[in-house]
C-alpha cells in the first residue's frame, strides 16, 4: 500500500517520430515559423503524442495549395493544432511551407495566393486521430523533474545505486510523483534504528513511467541518517532486510 507522501516534479506511444522531431521538422521548413508565440512553442515542447492530416488541396494550371493539420496532445490532457500551408508561386515551382495557429490566420494567409476562385477545394474530412497515450498508474504535476532525479541520485549513498544509462534516461522526466511504502524489515528491533521507503515515479516524454526506490534508515554505526537508492521495489527491500541483519543483536 502506498499513500501520498509529496506533490513534486512533473511525450505516446512508440513512433517512427517523436512528438519533439516532429515540431523541430515543421518549424524548421517553415518561412514564417519566427511569428508563432512562444508560449506556444513551450507548451509543445511537452508533449506526449502528436499526428498530422492533409486537411485540404487545390490544384490548378500547376499550382498548388495544400493545407495540414497538425495535433499535439499535451501533459495535461488538452491539444494545440497549428495549421500548415504548403504552395507554390509559380507553375512548376518549389513548394513553400509557412504555418500559422489557427484557420483564420491560415484563411487570410490562403486568400492572398494566385489560384484562379472558381477552382473549388477539395475538403478531405479527416478527423485527427491521436494515438492513446497509456494511462499513468500516478497523477502527476508539471515541475522540474530532471534537478529532482539529479539531487535524488546526488544523496544516494549506496555503491549499487542506479547507473548513467538509467540517470541518462530519467533525465527527460517531464514530471513525478513521489509516494510512502509501508512494510519495513523484520529484524529491525531497536527503538533507535528506523526504516522509510518511497517511491519515487517519473513520467517521461515518451509517456513511459519509470520508478526510483528510496530507502532512508538510521542502520548505521552511529545512528545517522542514510540514503540509498535503488531501482526496484524489490532490490531496495532486500537492501532493508540486510541493513537490520547488520545492527541487530
Amino acid at each position: 500500500m502506498s499513500v501520498p507522501y509529496e506533490t513534486a516534479a512533473y511525450e505516446p506511444p512508440e513512433s517512427p517520430e517523436s512528438p519533439e522531431e516532429h515540431l523541430m521538422r515543421l518549424l524548421g521548413r517553415a518561412l514564417n515559423s519566427f511569428e508563432l508565440p512562444d508560449e506556444t512553442i513551450r507548451q509543445l515542447d511537452c508533449a506526449l503524442a502528436h499526428d498530422g492530416s492533409l486537411h485540404s488541396a487545390h490544384h490548378s494550371a500547376g499550382l498548388h495549395r495544400e493545407t495540414y493539420r497538425h495535433t499535439w496532445l499535451l501533459a495535461d490532457g488538452s491539444a494545440v493544432t497549428l495549421w500548415e500551408l504548403v504552395h507554390n508561386t509559380t507553375p512548376g515551382g518549389e513548394p513553400q511551407h509557412e504555418v500559422y495557429i489557427d484557420e483564420e490566420e491560415l484563411r487570410t494567409a490562403t486568400a492572398r495566393l494566385a489560384l484562379p476562385p472558381d477552382t473549388p477545394d477539395f475538403e478531405l474530412p479527416v478527423q485527427v486521430q491521436l494515438s492513446p497515450a497509456p494511462a499513468p498508474r500516478h497523477s502527476y504535476v508539471p515541475d522540474a523533474s530532471a534537478d529532482h532525479v539529479r539531487r535524488l541520485l546526488r544523496r544516494a549513498e549506496n555503491p549499487d545505486r542506479p547507473g548513467a544509462d538509467l540517470a541518462a534516461r530519467l533525465a527527460t522526466a517531464s514530471a513525478h510523483r513521489i509516494t510512502q511504502a509501508f512494510g519495513g524489515p523484520g529484524r529491525a528491533r531497536s527503538a533507535r534504528i528506523g526504516f522509510s521507503l518511497y517511491e519515487h515515479a517519473f513520467l517521461l516524454r515518451d509517456g513511459a513511467e519509470v520508478s526510483l526506490w528510496e530507502v532512508e534508515h538510521t542502520a548505521t554505526p552511529d545512528g545517522r541518517h542514510m540514503c540509498e537508492v535503488y531501482a526496484s521495489e524489490d532490490t531496495a527491500r532486500r537492501a532493508m532486510e540486510r541493513r537490520a541483519a547488520q545492527v541487530s543483536p
